[in-house]
């Protein structure tokens, strides 16, 4: 035998060290961002009022909705995370390709104008939050959430800012465990999923019109490509999927897990909202609410004082997170269709024009609630213009989503194309019903 050969019957293999579960779910929540991210900012303080009035109205019948919108806004999320991670471009650079630069400016202009409505809507509503649980002013607190929101976007990196960003997605756990504090009826919860009762009449129509125009938006498509579009840029190694095919397995399971989980989150929240109030405002025959924070007062004399708190904490939170998706959206589109420079890694002072978008749009969201305008009926037109924009948006993006001389080999693939131009058509038949209701 040969000396340095060592019988194999001598040899104990030791088992390879596993990985620690805690490792492992560190790992999995690194590869979550810009789809987790969309997802939480999909939660925002004018889609909390949409819920919370959902459940009050309607007790549990229209838990359904949310079972019905998962599958369809995670396959046009995922569709606009494609564009951007396979092109290396944002959505309203791969729509320019298609449609002439007035049109694409047009519906930029009416993406700005719902957003700018939105930030004011959602500003108002953590302010009303803040007063509730803190006392003074809530105009003052408006202006200062703004400040900060403002302050972060244009002098924190993009890497930590990002990482904020993730990390307040938390602030939606709130919302589940209010689910854990109210006394809760699951039979009929469970009921109100897969056989709700509720009459066929404009209330309905209009409350299902309004559900499906706060969970899928058109500035949530904007800003998950132009996300991931980000994500490049920060990656040296990082390229175009269409001009590195090798990063494309990992990448796409990382967009996939990422969409989904993202998607997930928003309607789960979106569940535990309507499971809350349909328990509580809507048990007690309180059917009318008109913002998420009357929400949060209308549970204390109901579920408690940690109800309310946990209610109001996540308005605040949620409202963190969509002011910067909000504004940072707009000008990702914005900048795109005017080929100017564009990203939250530059400095304000080498992206001038991208970043003016942001502060106008955060400054007029203020002067929207210090003017005191209805933030509930500036929704409700907000509502409106969205849904008028989302349609020619999301065809032209399921459009480019085929076209391979933009997508290379990477167009999507079929069950993600048909989920998509289904929820471009419920889109259409909801801008429709917002006319006729």
């Amino acid at each position: 035998m040969d000396p340095l050969e060592i019988p194999s019957s001598s040899v104990r293999l030791r088992p390879a060290p596993s990985v620690p579960a805690r490792w492992r779910r560190a790992a999995i929540f690194k590869q979550l961002g810009p789809g987790l991210i969309t997802g939480a900012a999909d939660d925002d303080p004018s889609g909390i009022a949409t819920y919370s009035q959902a459940g009050a109205q309607f007790g549990f019948n229209m838990l359904w909705t949310m079972i019905l919108t998962y599958p369809l806004m995670s396959a046009v999320q995922l569709v606009s995370a494609q564009i951007g991670r396979v092109t290396g471009k944002g959505l309203a650079s791969n729509i320019g390709c298609i449609f002439p630069k007035p049109v694409v400016l047009g519906l930029v202009l009416l993406l700005f104008g719902a957003n700018t409505i939105n930030i004011g809507a959602n500003l108002a509503a953590m302010g009303a939050a803040s007063e509730l649980v803190a006392g003074g002013w809530s105009q003052v607190y408006t202006v200062i959430f703004a400040l900060v929101s403002l302050t972060l976007q244009l002098f924190i990196s993009y890497e930590t800012y990002a990482r904020y960003l993730k990390w307040l997605t938390l602030a939606l756990l709130a919302y589940v465990a209010v689910v854990f504090v109210v006394k809760l009826d699951w039979g009929a919860a469970v009921k109100g999923i897969i056989a709700p009762s509720f009459p066929l009449n404009s209330d309905s129509i209009t409350m299902i019109v309004a559900i499906l125009g706060t969970t899928i938006s058109p500035y949530l498509l904007f800003w998950q490509s132009s996300q991931e579009v980000e994500e490049i840029d920060q990656d040296e190694e990082a390229k175009p999927l269409k001009d590195s095919p090798t990063q494309a397995s990992r990448e796409m399971q990382r967009m996939r897990l990422d969409t989904f989980v993202g998607m997930a989150v928003s309607n789960i929240v979106a569940i535990a909202i309507m499971i809350s109030t349909a328990a509580t405002l809507h048990a007690s025959g309180k059917t009318e609410i008109a913002s998420a924070a009357e929400a949060a007062e209308a549970l204390r004399p109901i579920a408690g004082n940690f109800a309310f708190f946990l209610f109001s904490l996540g308005i605040i939170g949620t409202g963190l997170l969509s002011l910067p998706v909000l504004a940072g959206s707009a000008a990702y589109a914005f900048g795109e269709a005017q080929g100017w420079k564009c990203g939250l890694e530059n400095k304000p002072w080498e992206a001038i024009g991208f970043y003016s978008v942001i502060v106008a749009a955060t400054l007029l969201g203020i002067g929207i609630d210090l003017a005191g305008i209805d933030p509930m009926k500036a929704l409700v037109w907000s509502a409106v213009i969205n849904g008028f924009a989302a349609v020619p948006m999301m065809a032209a993006m399921m459009y480019v989503a085929t076209r391979r001389d933009q997508m290379g080999r990477f167009t999507v693939s079929l069950p993600t194309l048909i989920l998509g131009w289904c929820a471009t058509g419920l889109m259409a038949l909801a801008a429709g019903a917002s006319i006729i209701v």
